[in-house]
């Protein structure tokens, strides 16, 4: 089952501090929603854990997290795969573009998902609502992380 989602989000940071946030794996661990572990393999892997639930299947996904087609400080892609064992696999990534705009830097992504297994049973709409409720949830966290001055 393929999904593709979209947004944008206004950051009160400058393009190259909201740039550095999206390269720091500790910033990134703290908003990717239920992450357990994510640590640097190299400057673009990360090996990461992460507990998600969907609908009435709840699983462990273990994985990888990849950063490539680096703009700095413009865009890159951000791409996981995580295996669920018994629930199944997820795999996706986003293209996030960082502009300067006036109140200082709007994030745009454009992302898609796939996923098979048990999970894939649970019906389209279950899993699409709940894909773009994580994704969401990624990007506000990460909006308030930066504003914060965490990053």
């Amino acid at each position: 089952m393929a999904l593709e989602m979209s947004g944008s989000y206004e950051l009160p940071v400058t393009r190259e501090k909201a740039w550095e946030a999206l390269n720091d794996a500790e910033i990134l661990k703290r908003c990717i929603p239920g992450c357990e572990e994510l640590e640097k393999a190299s400057d673009t892997e990360m090996k990461a854990v992460v507990v998600s639930k969907i609908g009435p299947v709840k699983a462990k996904f273990r994985g990888t997290v990849t950063l490539s087609d680096f703009n700095a400080p413009e865009s890159y892609r951000i791409s996981g795969e995580g295996d669920g064992g018994i629930a199944g696999f997820a795999k996706g990534g986003a293209l996030v573009e960082l502009t300067s705009s006036e109140t200082g830097t709007t994030l745009v992504y454009k992302a898609e998902a796939q996923i098979g297994g048990k999970l894939a049973q649970l019906g389209q709409r279950l899993v699409a609502g709940t894909a773009k409720k994580i994704a969401d949830e990624f990007f506000k966290n990460f909006a308030e992380a930066v504003a914060s001055g965490d990053a």
